[in-house]
């Protein structure tokens, strides 16, 4: 099916029956478990409330997916797929104009379909261990991937890599309170959100999702994110424009993360010029980085923290106002940490990128849920991490959990005591904003970190360059060898 349809396509037809065999899969297990109760305590496996309250979505019969599977190779396999699709969403309304419901259309093989629907009926996925480890949130979140890396630059549109997120995540630490993502995508900051919480002892309960997408398929990507690991969130009625139709207008977050479109320029500031939001100088109208920023700073509570992935241009760039704009957020000493980032991090493009780190109080409180900080203000922490990152493709490139560790780490250590943290020349730098003016307001950890020290080196010149030498005449050796023996095998071809 691959074959006859674009990857933004292909998504939406595998990523939609992901869903129904997940929660078809959590139905059955409770299902399951009411036969056995039915026996012994006159449960009721097909009372809806039953499932309900065990935050089980209800799938009724003629949508579930052995009646599926039974029928796959049946031509009219289409049209049974939109019904379940359409029954489920009648029976369970927070999923209401969520789920695909285009698989009867002619241009779909309904073969191919059936082979995908016996592909998918063999992940076993319905136990009680396997919901548990959110083993398919990961395959979910797998071929959410997978696709971004097919789909080129439009990927960023709704995944930002796994490893960048959790970075984000690892540095601003939401343990607690209101998360906002103004543009979530597929809901990968909210995914990772609760992972943290859990891999830190903290209950799911303890923070509240907001969100807000543009595009109505990938909202519908992040409902179903969503669904399928049962995180509750408000990301409105419907997807809409975060800068024109703002769908939380009143809400001040604890944590804010973010990874919005590289320097848009479509964004309609021409019908903004005096936004509310731009307190720190109006955006350009051709450029939407500093919007997006001040929108999020706007939305930023009193003790609240923003991260957020920005284009490298954001940290230097002077035309259009932008250099205004980033000297009156560094003079309001909102500045924390600025993170260059290695290159190739992101799916379908090779625009260098950097992370902004916001906090509107840098006197020491703790944000929600934290611990006590020292005071930081007239200071911002630099790392320039362009080093680090391990190619994992012939053009991708991420971040290892070592190297997610290390920048948390001297950030935590930075923020935590002065005594925790040294500068590392190469890698991190603590300034003061008087040096920031020195270097006319720029971001770019390069100008702050300096030289990394060079590694001593203890072999005598006299005893490297014969060293050196030999490694040379070796080589030559060597090319010499493979020169001759190319030459007699181009002439057994009859090209020599």
């Amino acid at each position: 099916m691959r074959g006859h349809m674009d990857a933004a396509e292909y998504k939406h037809v595998v990523l939609g029956l992901i869903f129904l065999k997940y929660i078809s899969d959590a139905f059955e297990a409770r299902h399951q478990h009411l036969l056995e109760l039915e026996k012994t305590e006159g449960a009721d496996p097909e009372d809806p409330d039953e499932y309900r309250a065990e935050h089980v979505f209800w799938v009724p019969p003629d949508a579930r997916w052995d009646k599926l599977q039974a029928a796959a190779k049946q031509p009219e396999i289409g049209t049974l797929i939109d019904s379940a699709m359409d029954a489920i969403e009648r029976e369970n309304p927070s999923l209401k104009g969520v789920l695909p419901k285009d698989y009867a259309r002619p241009v779909l093989d309904k073969r191919r379909l059936g082979e995908l629907i016996d592909l998918i009926s063999g992940i076993g996925l319905g136990g009680r261990d396997n919901q548990s480890q959110d083993v398919l949130g990961r395959v979910y979140e797998y071929f959410l991937g997978q696709f971004a890396g097919k789909e080129g630059k439009k990927a960023g549109e709704f995944y930002t890599p796994r490893h960048i997120v959790r970075l984000l995540v690892e540095m601003i630490e939401p343990y607690k309170g209101r998360v906002y993502d103004p543009c979530c995508g597929s809901s990968g900051m909210f995914v990772q959100s609760e992972e943290f919480i859990r891999a830190h002892g903290g209950r799911l309960g303890d923070i509240s999702i907001f969100g807000q997408e543009s595009n109505p398929t990938t909202w519908r990507l992040a409902k179903m994110n969503l669904a399928i690991r049962g995180i509750e969130a408000n990301l409105g009625e419907r997807a809409a424009d975060t800068f024109h139709t703002d769908l939380h207008p009143d809400l001040k977050a604890d944590f804010i993360l973010a990874n919005p479109p590289f320097n848009m320029s479509d964004w309609g500031g021409d019908r903004l010029r005096d936004d509310v939001r731009w307190r720190y100088g109006t955006p350009p109208v051709g450029n939407a980085n500093f919007a997006w920023m001040q929108h999020m700073i706007h939305h930023l509570s009193p003790n609240g923290m923003l991260g957020l992935v920005l284009s490298n241009g954001s940290m230097s760039s002077n035309s259009s106002g932008e250099g205004e704009i980033r000297k009156n957020i560094v003079e309001a000493d909102l500045v924390d940490c600025m993170v260059a980032l290695p290159g190739q991090l992101f799916y379908g493009t090779q625009i260098p990128a950097c992370l902004w780190f916001v906090a509107r109080d840098k006197t020491g409180k703790p944000t929600k849920g934290g611990k006590a900080l020292r005071n930081r203000r007239g200071s911002v922490l630099f790392i320039d991490a362009r080093r680090l990152g391990t190619m994992v493709s012939r053009t991708q490139k991420e971040l290892t959990d070592e190297d997610i560790s290390r920048i948390a780490e001297t950030y935590h250590a930075w923020r935590a005591t002065a005594a925790a943290y040294d500068d590392v020349p190469g890698f991190c730098k603590s300034a003061t904003l008087e040096e920031i003016r020195q270097h006319g307001h720029v971001l770019t950890p390069g100008r702050y970190v300096g030289a990394e020290d060079a590694e001593e080196d203890e072999e005598q010149f006299e005893e490297k360059m014969k060293r050196l030498t030999a490694l040379l005449f070796e080589q030559q050796a060597e090319a010499a060898r493979l020169d001759a023996t190319i030459a007699e095998d181009l002439g057994r071809l009859g090209s020599g």
